[in-house]
C-alpha cells in the first residue's frame, strides 16, 4: 500500500507551515492532500500540485520484539477527530549512515539515541506512521506522518526537538518540517 502526499492549492489539510530544517526545503503551498492507494496517486491537476512525495508501509527495521509490544501497547491510531493538527517530516539520512551494517545502524537508532525509547512517553498523545520512500525514486528515506491534537503542539515540538538532539540526527542531511491543519 502506497500513500502520496502532495502538495498543492487544495487538499484535506491546510498547511500553517513548511520549514527548512536542514538541507534544501520544499516550495510552500497551500494545502496537503494525504492518498492511500495501491499504487502512486499521480496529481489530478499537474498546475495544482507544486510537489508529490511517496512512501510505503513497510516491516520494522530496527525494532525487537519487546519495543514493538511496547509501542503497540501505547500508540492511537490515525484518523481520530480530535487530532486536527498534524505534521508530515519527510527525511533523507546520508550516505554514510546507509554504509553501516544493520546492526551499527541500530546501535545509533535505539542504543545511542533512544529512538524507540526516548518516544513511547509521547504515546499515544501523538500518533505516528512512517513510510518508506528511499527506493522509490523521491527525494527523501523516509516519510513521517504524526497526527495529534491542538493541546499537544507543545508536545509534538518537544518530541521533534528531543530527536533532532541524537546522535542519530547527524545522519540526517535533508529535513522539512510541514506542519498542518485538518480542513472541515
Amino acid at each position: 500500500m502506497f500513500t502520496t502526499f502532495r502538495g498543492g492549492q487544495s487538499g484535506g489539510w491546510k498547511v500553517t507551515s513548511v520549514a527548512r530544517i536542514k538541507g534544501e526545503t520544499l516550495p510552500k503551498v497551500a494545502a496537503l492532500s494525504v492518498i492511500a492507494s495501491e499504487a502512486i496517486a499521480l496529481p489530478l491537476l499537474p498546475s495544482q500540485t507544486s510537489w508529490r512525495l511517496a512512501g510505503v508501509l513497510s516491516h520494522l527495521r530496527y525494532t525487537e520484539t519487546a519495543e514493538k509490544e511496547q509501542l503497540a501497547a501505547a500508540q492511537a491510531g490515525l484518523g481520530r477527530p480530535e487530532a486536527t493538527h498534524a505534521a508530515l517530516i519527510p527525511i533523507r539520512k546520508s550516505a554514510e549512515w546507509w554504509e553501516l551494517t544493520q546492526d551499527e545502524r541500530r546501535k545509533i537508532f535505539e542504543d545511542k539515541s533512544q529512538h524507540i525509547a526516548g518516544t513511547v512517553k509521547y504515546l499515544p498523545a501523538i500518533a505516528r506512521q512512517l513510510y518508506h520512500s528511499r527506493d522509490l525514486g523521491v527525494p527523501f528515506d523516509f516519510l513521517t506522518w504524526f497526527e495529534f491534537s491542538p493541546e499537544h503542539v507543545p508536545l509534538f515540538d518537544e518530541l521533534v526537538g528531543m530527536l533532532r538532539a541524537t546522535e542519530e540526527w547527524a545522519y540526517v542531511e535533508r529535513e522539512v518540517d510541514v506542519r498542518v491543519i485538518r480542513e472541515d
